[in-house]
């Protein structure tokens, strides 16, 4: 390494203090209540469903039915579709082509209390195939009987729009729909025939019968209304299912797992306060046991931390962000830890280089080269594990998850996405502990050296100049 100067401390030192802090606080501007932001701050992180609550499930097709990957691309459009109309934004929809299965994963909404995770997986995986039946028979046990292509006059497909209204006369909240070109030809045809015959046209959700009214007019301008026992929610909530559309299969749900968000936020803090008590106590050993080095590491782990937290929160524009979870604060604990233990290597060498009877710079200088060796060793040996965990527990559709799948397909479904955040953030730490902990450390420790006053070997580790 070319021979640094003094003033090089303070350039590195500066700034990892200004970098920390744009992690930390972020850059946003107003203009009236249109926020923007420009650098993305903590307040920025997306948290999982272990720290933020709410549900993590997973579908497959009936074992009787054999799902294409169109049948799978579908079923899952449908999925998003129904996120979105029961505003649910911030999800996770992904599908595992070789196993046949679509992971879905959504958190409690902020505020939410009166959440019912049930109710919405089962929402979701419901076919809601919309049918025009004319007449009403049923058999013993509700569901609709002597069904065939002729009694059956419009279909979901057949649905242009479908959105909630109020009917005036009767007072009550109706399903109005808009029907296709196709649909308003059938449905003209139909309603011609039957209001001759004073007869019925039912609607049915699957096998549940919405409604069953008795054909008053001929209708021919594609215009028509569901009516029934709607109030303002049922009838919105109808609507928004017509127009996800119909599910190719119903799903079954293979895996459900819930978590409140009161837990969640309960073991973020725990976690978060161990945390900087644990930062505390490493801080205050390492320049106890090595003193200036020590220092020094303490500084290049803020910035490891820092930079750990901007990979995550989306600080760094040429990459998007990722979700943190509870493992993934522990894989930033343990990238700090590898950290403290590359520190400790580097320090230890010092010290042995100068009880050897080198000089200062001699020792700085021979030390971090010895040292790196053993630190590459442990952080590739580190970085290789949490490609692994990324591997094995990211999304179907994740680089890693492609290259090994061969290992992995084996062990059929698992939702443990938080497990993914722990590969990330392991990734991330341990890759800035060698700028960090090596390359600033280095720097930091190079300059501070070059200062009259702190030349003295103890500072360093080593014995009493004589």
């Amino acid at each position: 390494m070319r021979k640094v100067k003094k003033p090089v401390f303070f350039v590195v030192l500066l700034l990892i203090v200004l970098f920390t802090l744009s992690v930390f606080f972020g850059f946003s501007t107003y203009y009236g209540d249109m926020k923007t932001v420009h650098i993305k701050g903590l307040d920025n992180i997306r948290f999982g469903i272990d720290i933020k609550g709410g549900v993590d499930v997973t579908f497959t097709p009936p074992e009787d039915v054999e799902a294409t990957d169109a049948n799978m691309d579908a079923a899952k459009e449908v999925i998003v579709q129904r996120m979105v109309n029961l505003g649910i934004t911030d999800y996770e929809c992904y599908i595992d082509y070789d196993n046949s299965r679509i992971i879905v994963r959504f958190p409690w909404k902020d505020g939410e209390t009166d959440f019912d995770p049930e109710a919405a997986v089962k929402e979701l995986g419901e076919t809601a195939e919309l049918t025009f039946r004319e007449g009403h028979e049923v058999d013993e046990l509700g569901a609709p009987s002597g069904i065939t292509a002729e009694n059956v006059i419009l279909v979901g497909s057949d649905i242009q729009e479908a959105y909630r209204a109020y009917n005036s006369q009767d007072n009550q909240y109706v399903v109005s729909l808009t029907l296709t070109d196709s649909g308003k030809e059938k449905f003209a045809e139909a309603t011609a025939k039957l209001y001759k015959e004073n007869g019925v046209i039912s609607i049915w959700m699957d096998d549940t019968c919405i409604s069953y009214p008795t054909v008053s007019a001929v209708i021919t301008d594609g215009k028509a209304q569901i009516s029934g026992n709607f109030d303002a929610e049922s009838s919105k909530a109808l609507a928004d299912k017509i127009n996800s559309g119909a599910l190719p299969f119903k799903l079954v749900t293979a895996s459900f797992s819930t978590i409140s968000p009161s837990l969640g936020s309960g073991a973020l803090h725990a976690m978060v306060v161990a945390g900087i008590i644990a930062f505390a106590f490493i801080a205050v050993y390492i320049i106890a046991i090595y003193r200036l080095p020590g220092a020094v590491a303490v500084i290049a782990l803020v910035g490891q931390v820092a930079g750990t937290l901007a990979f995550v929160s989306g600080y760094f524009g040429f990459m998007n962000g990722s979700i943190l979870t509870i493992p993934g604060i522990a894989g930033i604990i343990l990238a700090v830890g590898m950290g403290v233990d590359a520190n400790v290597i580097t320090s230890e060498r010092i010290k042995e280089e100068l009880d050897k009877g080198k000089t200062l710079d001699g020792a700085i200088e021979s030390g971090f080269k010895s040292a790196f060796s053993a630190i590459l060793d442990g952080n590739v040996t580190m970085v290789l594990v949490a490609i692994i965990l990324m591997g094995a527990f990211g999304t179907p559709d994740s680089v890693f998850a492609k290259i090994l799948h061969f290992a992995f397909f084996m062990f059929g479904p698992s939702t443990a996405g938080t497990i993914y955040s722990f590969g990330f953030t392991l990734v991330s730490g341990v890759i800035l502990n060698l700028f960090f902990g090596v390359f600033c450390s280095r720097l930091m420790l190079s300059s501070l050296s070059k200062f009259k006053a702190l030349r003295n070997p103890v500072l360093y580790g080593g014995k009493k100049n004589a």
